[in-house]
């Protein structure tokens, strides 16, 4: 019995715990971690298991052993269908930190591998040695034409071994399966330091080659001061926007923003409303906010001041080989309730419909709620995303453009910023989402674009200024960026 405790703790602890440590040089080069550190143990795995094979049969002791190769096997795989089951299958879960400590063999892989991003390596890490390492047995047991009678009887006790094996394995990955339906792989946000699912270069002021509309002439209000220039923030959707305003009436805001002052600014709907009830910006521009985010301002005792500056289409989308080419405002508020589940049902193919959504107090996700009204919205789509120092966050998956998919935005947001020749917008009620639609009302769902102050501010240029976005040059901005005037 001790050797074989000895055994065990040689070939599936000292030994795979050596080979892990080589997992450490590889910290940073994270492109190809799984493919390397997968070969790196199926290798040392591989050989550690001939290298033992050859030794057990020269002293006459495979036999004995035989039954004990498979157990590592088993036992990560039970230990990692138990964790799964406790944490949904999210890698990013806290408790993976004990199951680390069940496999201390693999710490160092593991270590990397949180670094990495891949959680996939709880598993394959120690299965990548472990099996290995039993084929290295077979093949040098081979190698010496070695009969496997001893394997045959001990049959029961193999075939119960597999049996546990594959029970645990099909759990974990039943697990994972089911997650696999509601949380995607992460695409996660390239640009704004993690803020924007879209480049917002093009609209930056300090870029000399912005594609900010100009005025024809001279803006008729101008602020010099740099200490009274409102600091702007806003929706992804708005940053065109507030950017071509700023540019035009903020004397050398090109020279101030490229001095560091943070002047026109852009941390998202949801963190730019938190910093204008803070009073670290001065105007918020976007859609209405939410329910939540009027409590916000109840609570802190602000009272919102809501200018309207331009017009916009809330518009849902989908991929052009969806034959489904208008749905009526029921349907929409069916498929987002999770009752209407197949585009059969709306006259498309018979696939499962996608239904994303927006993050929780985002301006697009503000203006679904309103639609849905009393209808409750359904659990949304997530994903992982890797986050600083290695860590996976769950947060609402971005759209993905797959067929059977349906998304939402602003008109503007998803035919122009975010421009995808591959989206069709659906119309609602049989009413396209154009202009001249907007502009009339006609479209079911026409959403104002608003400037958002607090009251109580006390910079004398916010009514001027907001008085200039309602006029002549501010919403000949307004329609050149490629929003709606309030006036047409």
């Amino acid at each position: 019995m001790g050797k074989k405790l000895l055994f065990f703790i040689l070939y599936f602890g000292v030994v795979p715990l050596v080979i892990s440590f080589l997992a450490l040089p590889l910290m940073g080069k994270f492109e190809m971690l799984m493919e390397t550190l997968l070969s790196v143990l199926i290798a040392g795995g591989g050989l550690a298991g001939f290298f033992v094979s050859k030794k057990l049969l020269s002293s006459c002791q495979l036999k004995g052993y035989i039954a004990l190769i498979p157990l590592p096997l088993t036992y990560t795989a039970v230990l990692w269908a138990v964790f799964m089951l406790i944490n949904g299958g999210f890698y990013g879960a806290d408790s993976w930190l004990f199951y680390c400590i069940f496999h201390i063999a693999y710490a160092p892989i593991y270590f990397v591998a949180m670094f990495g991003g891949e959680g996939r390596l709880f598993l394959w890490a120690p299965l990548a040695y472990e099996l290995s390492f039993a084929i290295g047995v077979v093949i040098a047991a081979a190698s010496r034409k070695v009969q496997f009678a001893s394997v045959f009887n001990m049959r029961k006790q193999l075939l119960s071994i597999l049996a546990v094996f594959l029970f645990a394995i099909g759990t974990g990955s039943a697990v994972h399966w089911y997650r696999s339906q509601t949380v995607l792989p992460s695409y996660g946000f390239k640009y704004a330091g993690g803020y924007s699912s879209t480049d917002l270069t093009p609209y930056d002021v300090t870029n000399p080659n912005n594609k900010l509309p100009k005025l024809n002439t001279k803006s008729t209000f101008i602020i010099t001061n740099p200490m009274e220039m409102p600091v702007l923030d806003g929706a992804e959707a708005a940053f065109p926007v507030y950017s071509a305003f700023a540019n035009a009436t903020y004397e050398n805001i090109h020279q101030l923003m490229g001095n560091g002052q943070e002047i026109v600014s852009f941390m998202n709907t949801i963190y730019a409303y938190e910093r204008l009830l803070s009073g670290e910006v001065d105007i918020y521009f976007g859609a209405e906010p939410s329910k939540e985010q009027r409590e916000m301002a109840k609570k802190a005792g602000k009272e919102l001041v809501m200018t309207p500056i331009g017009k916009e289409a809330f518009v849902f989308f989908v991929n052009p080989k969806n034959e489904v080419d208008s749905l009526k405002v029921s349907e929409i508020k069916g498929i987002y309730s999770g009752e209407i589940k197949n585009w059969s049902k709306l006259g498309g193919d018979s696939e499962k419909i996608i239904a994303f959504q927006r993050p929780k107090n985002s301006g697009s996700q503000t203006l679904l709620e309103k639609i849905m009204g009393e209808t409750k919205i359904m659990k949304p789509l997530k994903e992982d995303v890797p986050e600083g120092m290695g860590g996976i966050i769950e947060q609402v998956a971005d759209y993905r453009n797959y067929q059977n998919a349906v998304g939402f935005s602003f008109r503007f947001f998803a035919t122009g910023m975010k421009e995808n020749p591959d989206i069709k917008l659906l119309a609602i009620n049989g009413i396209e989402p154009s202009s001249e639609n907007i502009a009339s009302g006609k479209y079911p769902f026409t959403a104002t674009l608003y400037a958002i102050t607090l009251k109580d501010n006390p910079n004398p240029n916010i009514q001027p200024f907001l008085d200039w976005m309602q006029g002549p040059q501010g919403q000949d901005l307004v329609e050149k960026v490629g929003y709606i005037k309030l006036t047409q």
